[in-house]
């Protein structure tokens, strides 16, 4: 099932998509359900919206060897977590905007944990049942930032770092799909999400051992080698089989 937030009549709405349509849902799916409104709009008359708010993003660093690699950062025996604020969140279609305090942005596909019950202390076994769903993310980075700063936390946080969407897919399974990002139609960055070092189950147990995720949560789990740098003018798709493409232009 493909969950879609979306603008209509200007009010935001979830809607699941059926075919080339979007049956409108009542409210919020992790509050009311699936229950519906009898509405259907057509896809392509609405604008797509970030699939969720979170209260925050999680972010796991250094979790393909080869990205490690080529940044030359040392890989730890757990994971590396971080964060982007929520206000650096934009969805489908949106300007990525590039900050006068940078001179190299730089993309990053990550395949998107979406949570969908509180979860605290979870066990790698049962880590799956707190997952409401898969999106695709883009960790917008100022490269140049990110190493000349103590701390990634500005390098991450700029407004439109975080392009989210197109939707949340319920049935995805994580079980090697590829990821991929595109410059122009150019592919930049091209792995399987088997090549983690870190997979989700592990990923969505160490979160929950060291903080409390909630429903709404979203935890990034990291991007393959083949980061670029993207300038004003481009069109920017990072796409993973399964669950779809996002793009977003740079402005």
């Amino acid at each position: 099932m493909r969950v879609a937030r979306f603008s209509l009549n200007g009010e935001p709405k979830f809607g699941v998509l059926d075919g080339p349509e979007l049956v409108v849902l009542a409210g919020h799916p992790l509050v009311n359900g699936y229950e519906t409104t009898g509405e259907r709009v057509p896809l392509q008359e609405v604008k797509l919206l970030a699939p969720i708010i979170p209260s925050k993003v999680v972010c796991i660093g250094k979790n393909y060897a080869d990205h490690a690699g080529e940044l030359g950062l040392a890989l730890n025996p757990e994971p590396t977590i971080f964060f982007k604020p929520s206000s650096a969140i934009v969805g489908p279609g949106d300007p990525i905007q590039i900050p006068q305090q940078s001179e190299r942005i730089e993309l990053e596909v990550e395949l998107t944990v979406v949570i969908g019950q509180i979860a605290k202390n979870v066990s790698e076994a049962n880590a799956l049942d707190y997952v409401w769903g898969f999106t695709i993310a883009n960790d917008v980075t100022a490269r140049d930032l990110q190493f000349s700063d103590d701390q990634w936390a500005r390098s991450k946080a700029f407004d439109s770092f975080c392009p989210l969407g197109p939707w949340i897919e319920t049935e995805f399974v994580p079980d090697g799909q590829i990821l991929e990002s595109r410059i122009d139609g150019e592919t930049k960055q091209q792995a399987s999400i088997d090549l983690m070092i870190h997979d989700v189950p592990k990923i969505i147990s160490y979160v929950s051992q060291n903080m409390t995720l909630l429903p709404g949560d979203i935890i990034l789990t990291g991007t393959p080698a083949g980061i670029a740098q993207i300038q004003r003018g481009e069109i920017i798709e990072c796409e993973i089989e399964g669950i779809g493409t996002l793009l977003n232009p740079v402005v």
